[in-house]
């Protein structure tokens, strides 16, 4: 039991499991959506996107989720419409703004003159460090995505499963579309401090599909992927106080665990499955 009481005797370690929580409910919520729809490569793009935009902040001594929320929200609306006007691919026009977006960080960070330790802990989290102003600002910004998705919900719902009958229906389609790609992206600003740019993908995508392999109804996946989301950043947040290693990897790490284990012993893909063939009605 001590185990797990000490750390919470530490404010740090308090802030960051509140931080953790808030990121893995609002990840889980918004990947269960993007599963469905087919974005994994989109949250990848969208968190590489933001890069310059901390970078342009950290110049500018702006707020970093400032610049990130920028960067990625105008990101993500330039693929929306840029796949709709030029009538591409959504992967080549994802492929091409992700490349470019996160080119352009770079360049920006090689014109700052000496090493910078605060922007490289957002490439790879640094959750234990987040300050009682950086989780405000999270707990803002989860709650107008978490409030937009609820007031949506059937819209969002209707035009991921069938986009043609949505619009047929009377349904803004193309507006629910640049919507959702804005809350993508307000996602992974909220993600970015806890997991960094480089893991926050997995954040939002491995409880969804974890959540897939173990359910078949859109109620149910929604409530497993958010158990998820919200356990395994627990678990990884304790585990890197007693190891001493680094946060946002063993989150990423926990949950990959997880979602092994419902490949293998899951009740569509495992030996669950396999046992019930075998066995005679």
């Amino acid at each position: 039991m001590n185990l797990l009481l000490e750390p919470l005797g530490y404010e740090f370690f308090v802030r960051a499991l509140a931080a953790a929580i808030l990121v893995g409910l609002v990840c889980a919520v918004i990947g269960t959506y993007m599963v469905l729809r087919g974005l994994a490569f989109m949250g990848d793009a969208l968190s590489h996107a933001a890069f310059p935009g901390v970078v342009a902040a950290y110049l500018l001594k702006a707020p970093f989720y400032l610049g990130a929320a920028i960067a990625a929200v105008g990101t993500a609306l330039a693929i929306g419409w840029i796949t709709r006007r030029g009538r591409l691919r959504g992967d080549t026009t994802i492929g091409v703004l992700f490349a470019a977006m996160f080119a352009f960080g770079i360049f920006l960070f090689s014109t700052i003159p000496n090493y910078v330790g605060d922007l490289f802990g957002f490439l790879f989290g640094e959750v234990l460090g987040i300050s009682a102003s950086d989780l405000a600002a999270l707990a803002v910004l989860s709650v107008v995505v978490l409030a937009t998705v609820a007031v949506l919900w059937k819209e969002l719902l209707y035009s991921t499963f069938d986009p043609l009958a949505a619009a047929a229906s009377g349904l803004p389609v193309a507006a629910l579309e640049y919507l959702f790609l804005g809350l993508i992206a307000l996602t992974i600003v909220i993600s970015l401090q806890a997991v960094g740019i480089i893991l926050v993908v997995a954040v939002l995508v491995t409880p969804a599909a974890t959540a897939q392999l173990l359910a078949d109804r859109f109620s149910r996946l929604m409530a497993t992927a958010v158990a998820i989301g919200v356990v395994a950043p627990i678990v990884g947040l304790y585990l890197s106080f007693w190891t001493n290693t680094a946060s946002g990897a063993l989150i990423v790490l926990v949950e990959t665990a997880g979602f092994l284990v419902a490949l293998a012993l899951g009740p569509r893909t495992g030996l669950l499955r396999r046992r019930r063939v075998s066995v005679p009605d």
